[in-house]
This record gives C-alpha cells, structure tokens and sequence, in this order.
C-alpha cells in the first residue's frame, strides 16, 4: 500500500512539474494506472530497446494476457483517460506507441507519458469534447504522419492507392453515446468524413501481397486492417512481432478476451475475415 501511495504522489509531483494546468479537469487516471506504467517502463528498459519500433513492441508484450474492454475511453464530459488495466485493438497501439516514445525520452515521467498519449489520441492541443479525438483510424495515421510520429510504410511495401469513403459515424449516432441526442456533434462528424474522404495519398497493401512484403516488416511496425464494410475503413489494428520465421502480431483481442500474440501468421488473419481488404503498415517515429 505504501508502494501504491508513493507512485500517486511521484506521479502527481510528475504532473506538477509538467505544466499541471494542461489537465486541470481533463484528466482521469487510477493508482493502478501509475504502478502499471513504472512497471511497463522496466519492462521496456530490461528490452533495451535500439528504436522506437522495439520499444513499442516490448510496450505491448508487457501487457499480454491482460483484458479485453471496449469503450473504456467514453467518458462524459470527453477527458484525457489513461487506462493500463484494460484494452482494446486501438487503446493498445496508441498507448504502447506512447509508452516507447516516453520510454525513449530524456524524461521518462509519467508526465511525459500523458502528454504522448494526447499527442497521438487528439486533433490538437486542446481536448473540448468527443470530436476532439481521431476517431477514424485513417484520419489518427494523418495526423500522427504529419507530426511525425509515425510513417506510413504501406505505398513503399507494394500497396496500391486507397480512398477511405467515411460515413458510419454520422449515419449510426445511436451506437455511439456522445453522439446520441447530440446533432451538432453527427453533423461535425459527418463534415470530418467528408474531409477524411477527400484526402488523397493512402495505400492498401491486398491480403495477397501480405507474404511477399512480410521480410521488410519490422518488429514493432503499427498493422491496421482495412475493412470493406460500408462507411468505415480500419477495422482491427495490433503490433507487428514474430513468432520464429512467422511474422505475426500483438493484438486485444474481442474474440480471446484479452491482449494476445496471435497464433496464426498475420497473412492467415488477413485472409481468414472476407472483410478484410488488406493492411496499411505504420512504422513509429
């Protein structure tokens, strides 16, 4: 228990010394959260990491075997949530892609972590409401891209041009509890669809080709897998690993219940959901 009090405060202190007055409000954490990420950074440390891509994949091993949990993210009004405990396909990348690029940082603070953490989750800065956040995972690969986050490796492994037709948000509010009842929320979403949309310069690499570009993959590379339902355009996204001479990945899982190293080889995914039209690789930064 004094071990647990000591991080609160070591990460409070943290806050504190890295502009507090960002997260007045904006803010959601646990005691849990805070042991998780210190031990997450030995984890990464023990790693000994030589890029960003390494560290990122030690970030997700670490949490292997922990829960799946959707919508951990909802909150009301819309805030900075840092939950370490749980996991979805997407909480998972952008919190291990965060973790290594603190892990990496001349001040690897639980400061510095929340601070990535908003860099690769939200539009800007500042975090008003839900539409603050990328919710489209084609529109988080622009963003973060343009940051310089990450880099988009998809057109350069053999992947062919690909135009994101966006609409599911905007014509299925009553899935999503901060845009029910809320229309000028469906209607700003429904003009960042359009935007999305109309942008130019993404690439899919077809299910097909996944075995011929699988020895330029590299370990830690982000793995999203585009989908042809009507509306939408990443449906899972995990973390490039491999099993031996098998290149797989590191996944939350809906289907296991927890964050697991996929059994099969990352072509064999692919080709086992008819939806899946193929895979954009991101490489962190």
């Amino acid at each position: 228990m004094k071990r647990v009090a000591a991080l609160l405060l070591c990460a409070l202190l943290s806050i504190t010394a890295g502009r507090a007055d960002d997260w007045e409000g904006n803010l959601t954490f646990s005691t849990e959260d805070v042991a998780a990420f210190e031990a997450c950074m030995q984890s990464v440390r023990n790693a000994a990491p030589q890029t960003v891509g390494d560290a990122t994949l030690a970030a997700a091993r670490h949490f292997v075997g922990r829960p799946y949990v959707a919508a951990t993210l909802e909150k009301d009004p819309e805030r900075l949530v840092v939950n370490l405990r749980e996991w979805d396909c997407t909480t998972l990348v952008e919190s291990a892609v965060a973790l290594a690029r603190t892990a990496r940082s001349e001040a690897p603070s639980f400061a510095t972590y929340l601070h990535e953490l908003s860099r690769l989750r939200y539009r800007s800065d500042t975090i008003n409401d839900y539409t603050d956040r990328l919710h489209y995972f084609t529109d988080w690969i622009y963003e973060n891209t343009r940051r310089g986050l990450v880099r988009d490796m998809t057109a350069a492994l053999g992947g062919r041009p690909y135009r994101p037709r966006l609409s599911f948000m905007s014509t299925h509010p009553d899935r999503y509890a901060a845009l029910r009842n809320h229309p000028w929320r469906v209607a700003f979403m429904r003009d960042k669809e359009a935007a999305i949309s109309a942008r130019t310069g993404y690439a899919v690499l077809p299910t097909a080709s996944i075995p011929a570009a699988a020895a330029s993959l590299r370990d830690g590379d982000i793995v999203c897998f585009v989908t042809d339902i009507p509306g939408l355009d990443i449906s899972h996204v995990g973390i490039i690993c491999r099993r031996g001479r098998t290149v797989t990945f590191i996944h939350a899982s809906s289907a296991a219940g927890r964050v697991i190293v996929e059994p099969t080889s990352l072509h064999a995914y692919a080709t086992r959901n008819p939806r899946t039209l193929g895979v954009m690789i991101l490489r962190p930064l």
